[in-house]
């Protein structure tokens, strides 16, 4: 009868060992299957800068970057990042060096509560990744996925497209130059180290 109890009600959840290196850091965890990636950056290894606004895709809040590319943490398994490499904005500045797009965003007044601006600075690296001198509609439209409730966007856009500019010419956070890779993934401009 207990078997059969069991079956009614529903597999039982098992807890899965995983390793995610999180801004160059290798990390062990247990986590449950359901566990989200957004929550097992958060609540179990404490990098908070990544931020659960919506649970469903739509805000952009929690975007981090797994293996070079932006996800919405908040919809994608920690079990699914096991053996990744991860990118959250406390991983972006070089030290005490900002990244030039938390820079850009700083001088340019891009952010106003805050909340959003994680995942808008996450999104606008792999933006500037793919296309290191977008226009003004392309900005707009490689943020798409991301919401500000509180700005017009403007100085946002006005923040990527000085993070742009910094970028070309070589400002970047370990005051490279355009030429050590500053627009291809996994590089100097995004994370401090050597190109690959």
């Amino acid at each position: 009868m207990g078997t059969e109890r069991a079956n009614v009600i529903g597999p039982v959840m098992t807890d899965h060992e995983i390793t995610l290196t999180v801004n160059g850091t290798e990390h062990d965890l247990t986590v449950e299957a359901r566990t989200l990636l957004a929550h097992a950056l958060r609540d179990e290894l404490g990098y908070t800068g990544t931020n659960v606004g919506c649970e469903s895709s739509l805000c952009g809040a929690c975007t981090v970057r797994v293996d070079g590319e932006a996800v919405k943490s908040c919809t994608t398994l920690a079990v699914q990042a096991d053996g990744a490499e991860i990118r959250t904005v406390e991983g972006l500045a070089d030290g005490d060096e900002l990244h030039a797009i938390q820079q850009a965003f700083q001088e340019e007044h891009g952010l106003q509560c805050g909340y959003c601006t994680p995942g808008m600075m996450m999104t606008s690296v792999e933006l500037l990744q793919e296309n290191p001198d977008p226009t003004r509609e392309e900005i707009r439209e490689g943020l798409e996925g991301n919401l500000c409730r509180c700005t017009g966007y403007q100085n946002i856009v006005n923040a990527v497209e000085n993070a742009a500019e910094s970028m070309q010419t070589g400002a970047v956070a370990d005051g490279g130059t355009v030429g050590d890779g500053a627009a291809t993934p996994d590089t100097t401009a995004v994370d401090g180290g050597e190109t690959e």
